[in-house]
């Protein structure tokens, strides 16, 4: 067993398991100097959130002869129809960040691709998607990244019942529509905002989003959002938390009590899973 302290992990993303108890921990994983990380993801499991087993391989990019050979950042996996579905970012020389879906018949794997790339558009930089389905209609809900437009923007991505892309990306808003988010430093005159994390989730009817950026001071920070529906408009609300982490995910513990999944600080290489209540 290790102690949920003693794991280095960055995204952390929890799929629980109530008819085995089982919680299940995937994150950016195969982490080295920074936030710099390796070809593989791997997950561990738990009965109480505070001691696991692991970490288990679950894609080994090198084995499976997979496109991307370094990054492989943020998995998070939804179950849907009975099949697992891992939704990752990936990169690699002379391609562009994406995120691919990969699928399994096991939370703990092998994960295979079943598409020949990523489900973001092939010439945009993108990362951190997540899955999310209103009216019937499956969405991927994935980050343009700031590298690219500066402003960084939240997109989606229609899907077919398949989880493959059906449709054109489109905006749901920008980095700088929220006025707790402060542009990196070190941009010189560019007013670089990011976009990081996206989650969504059903609440009094409305169409919740929690995400990441930096806050004033260089805080990494949960921020909220809320509309109608997935195609908005947004409105914005700031942290709740006034910590330095974020990247974060809500789940319902085996008490039914929601709880939110993040790591903290956001300062390598003490970057640890944190789980409270929401």
């Amino acid at each position: 067993m290790t102690k949920r302290e003693d794991i280095r992990i960055r995204d952390p993303f929890i799929l629980p398991d109530a008819e085995k108890g089982i919680y299940y921990l995937y994150g950016t994983t195969a982490l080295g100097a920074g936030i710099a990380a390796g070809n593989s993801f791997s997950a561990y499991t738990s009965r109480d959130l505070e001691n696991f087993e692991g970490p288990f391989v679950v894609f080994d990019g090198a084995k499976a002869g997979f496109w991307a050979d370094r990054d492989y950042w943020a998995p998070e996996v939804h179950k849907r129809k009975g099949k697992y579905y891992l939704f990752g970012s990936f990169i690699a020389p002379g391609r562009r960040r994406g995120t691919q879906i990969l699928r399994a018949d096991s939370p703990l794997g092998p994960f295979q691709p079943f598409t020949d790339g990523p489900a973001t558009p092939a010439d945009w930089e993108c990362l951190d998607g997540t899955l999310w389905e209103e009216d019937g209609v499956p969405y991927l809900v994935f980050c343009h990244e700031w590298l690219q437009v500066e402003n960084g923007e939240m997109c989606a991505l229609p899907l077919s019942d398949d989880l493959t892309p059906a449709g054109e990306p489109f905006l749901l808003f920008r980095a700088g529509d929220n006025p707790e988010v402060c542009p990196l430093e070190g941009q010189g005159d560019k007013k670089c905002m990011i976009t990081d994390g996206p989650f969504l989730f059903r609440e009094k009817g409305k169409t919740m989003m929690i995400w990441s950026s930096f806050a004033a001071g260089g805080r990494y920070a949960v921020l909220e959002a809320e509309a109608d529906s997935l195609k908005g408009p947004w409105v914005h609300k700031g942290s709740r938390f006034p910590f330095d982490g974020g990247h974060a995910m809500l789940f319902e513990d085996f008490s039914g009590a929601r709880r939110i999944s993040l790591h903290m600080p956001n300062a390598s290489p003490f970057e640890r899973a944190v789980f409270l209540k929401y």
